[in-house]
């Protein structure tokens, strides 16, 4: 039978638009990108990334390392994503574009050992804290004092030694620390929320779990912590490796669905973007998209969780001089830039002042300092210049990589600043103690 001419005449449905179609080449992102302001490349800025992407698709140019570089030297910061004025989706754009570069390129044997040793290790709390112990014999027998004086580590390798450097001081408490499967609230519960231990944060700041816990039970929520939760997936999906954080992203949900929550609570802000995403992340599996979907609804930031409940908690004075990082993920990812700022403000007494170029990456992202030690240094060193000139007497920080990182470039500069998370300040103001 023939087929009608309306049929024949039919247009095809347009093709969905793409992320990288949104992009008109303006350049307001290039003052915001960080690698471009420390070469002034073309091809390393936002834009430039984007249109590598786009002859990608096309078959302009074939992924080879140049072009596999270019990607892999982007700190993934989103400031680009928060001057864009046509709400270009970059962080879509570069995780597609790593997620190609994982498939398709085999890197240099040594980067491949790198890489697997730093993916073996940080999205396990277990092995991190076999780790941790490690890394606190190491400097109470004074081998990490020898290390760093004799320089050894930095000739042979810049990531093994930024990798080092990056260790914070830790004791025996802190390795031993655990949290309650619930704690209770302070009076009458308002909410019921489940807390995101994470991994990092849990072994090599323990402290910031148990504020985070004391605090919102003072505010009348009922924390539920569940057991065996393991990596929310962000070092993966942030570096291409899409299916381990898919992984990752399913058992995580299934460890906090048994649990009637209100909200689900983060306090690392990396982990919380990408703990936001799992509705995209999980889009394409029947299975599962609906639960991340609703999953990923109930996610909260500490802060941003505490600025939805009125004050009830007396806050107590707490005279310091503070000045706040924002955090990328934190301040360009989730776009909260005045929760956290607000929550600090709310303790009498405590002066906050803004770092110059807030907006900046501190040059962590995530393992960005471990894989880039060069280029996370520079960007780190502008940064630490700023956090200098505020003349504050304690950094905040909402991001475990963040702190760490920062707290090694002042280091390196002769300067020890104590550092915090918001969340473990409001904890000192709430129990009218001085900090430790």
């Amino acid at each position: 039978m023939t087929e009608p001419a309306a049929a024949r005449a039919m247009p095809a449905a347009p093709a969905a638009r793409r992320p990288e179609d949104d992009c008109v080449h303006c350049g307001f992102c290039l003052p915001h990108c960080p690698t471009y302001r420390s070469w002034g490349e073309e091809m390393d800025s936002p834009r430039g990334r984007i249109d590598l992407y786009r002859a990608l698709g096309d078959g302009r140019v074939r992924l080879d390392d140049a072009v596999a570089e270019h990607f892999d030297r982007c700190l993934g910061c989103l400031a680009c994503v928060t001057a864009c004025p046509s709400g270009v989706r970059y962080g879509e754009i570069l995780e597609s574009a790593r997620a190609r570069v994982e498939r398709e390129r085999r890197r240099p044997l040594v980067e491949r050992l790198h890489r697997g040793l730093l993916f073996a290790l940080f999205p396990y709390p277990l092995r991190l804290r076999v780790a941790a112990l490690l890394i606190f014999l190491f400097r109470v027998t004074g081998l990490q004092w020898l290390v760093r004086r004799s320089g050894l580590l930095r000739r042979l390798s810049p990531r093994l030694a930024a990798l080092e450097a990056l260790a914070p001081p830790l004791g025996p408490a802190g390795l031993a620390a655990r949290l309650a499967e619930r704690t209770g609230p302070a009076g009458a519960r308002r909410l019921r929320v489940g807390l995101v231990a994470g991994c990092v944060q849990r072994v090599f700041f323990p402290g910031v779990n148990a504020a985070t816990v004391r605090v919102l039970a003072a505010e009348g929520c009922e924390v539920i912590v569940p057991s065996g939760q393991g990596c929310c997936g962000a070092l993966s999906l942030h570096a291409g490796r899409d299916e381990e954080a898919r992984r990752m992203a399913r058992e995580l949900i299934a460890r906090f669905e048994p649990y009637a929550l209100d909200a689900v609570v983060v306090n690392a802000a990396g982990c919380g973007s990408s703990l936001k995403e799992y509705g995209r992340l999980l889009a394409g599996d029947p299975a599962w998209a609906a639960r991340a979907a609703a999953f990923a609804a109930r996610v909260k930031d500490v802060s941003e969780l505490l600025a939805s409940l009125a004050p009830r908690a007396p806050r107590h004075p707490f005279p310091v001089r503070v000045a706040y990082h924002s955090s990328c993920h934190l301040g360009h990812a989730q776009r909260l830039q005045e929760p956290p700022r607000a929550m600090l403000r709310s303790i009498p007494g405590l002066e906050l002042v803004e770092v110059p170029e807030p907006d900046q990456c501190c040059g962590s992202a995530g393992v960005y300092n471990l894989l880039q030690p060069a280029s996370a240094a520079e960007i780190g060193a502008r940064k630490a210049e700023h956090v200098l000139t505020t003349g504050a007497a304690l950094l905040a920080s909402a991001n475990p990589g963040c702190t760490l990182h920062i707290q090694r470039m002042l280091r390196e500069r002769g300067t020890e600043l104590p550092a915090a998370h918001p969340i473990e300040i409001l904890d000192w103001s709430l129990r009218g103690v001085p900090p430790p």
